[in-house]
């Protein structure tokens, strides 16, 4: 996947996870950089990556664009293409998990943070490894309840959470 398709992946991510039910512009993401991280990225300059016209980013733009999107800087750059390499099924099957992710966050967006968890793995740079991490920690029935407790915020939902799990 190049730089470019990479950008406009995080776009449509970046619009379903704030609710737009769309992509975000390039003009939009432009903004909200500018708004809320106080950086400058033209929408002309988000154009050029996409199109492939611009194929490197300076080190601040990197840095920037991985804020905002919450991704690694490594993530922002061109992967490899050659057809031998044996990720490149790897990547196609992230590429539809991703995608399955997005859906699931949509069809439960009532839930906001099952949505959210779900917008989080998808956004994830190695997405099915989060989900294989997740499926190794839910085998361990103590590790659950003790990551519940520190994550749930009130102690009447996690009375809730652990009957609901332990009714499992």
């Amino acid at each position: 996947m190049t730089l470019g398709e990479k950008i406009a992946r995080l776009r449509v991510l970046e619009g379903t996870a704030r609710g737009l039910g769309r992509e975000m512009t390039q003009t939009e993401i432009s903004n909200a950089i500018r708004d809320e991280l106080g950086g400058r990225i033209s929408q002309s300059y988000l154009s050029q990556i996409e199109n492939g016209a611009r194929l490197h980013l300076t080190s601040g733009t990197r840095q920037t664009l991985a804020r905002f999107f919450k991704v690694h800087p490594g993530y922002l750059v061109d992967d490899l293409d050659d057809p031998h390499l044996p990720i490149r099924p790897r990547r196609d099957i992230d590429e539809k998990l991703d995608l399955w992710l997005v859906d699931g966050a949509e069809e439960f967006r009532a839930d906001s943070e099952l949505s959210r968890a779900l917008l989080a793995i998808a956004k994830h740079e190695h997405s099915r490894d989060c989900l294989l991490l997740l499926a190794a920690i839910v085998e361990n029935r103590l590790l659950i309840e003790r990551l519940l407790e520190r994550l749930a915020p009130a102690p009447q939902t996690r009375r809730r959470r652990r009957r609901n799990f332990v009714e499992r």
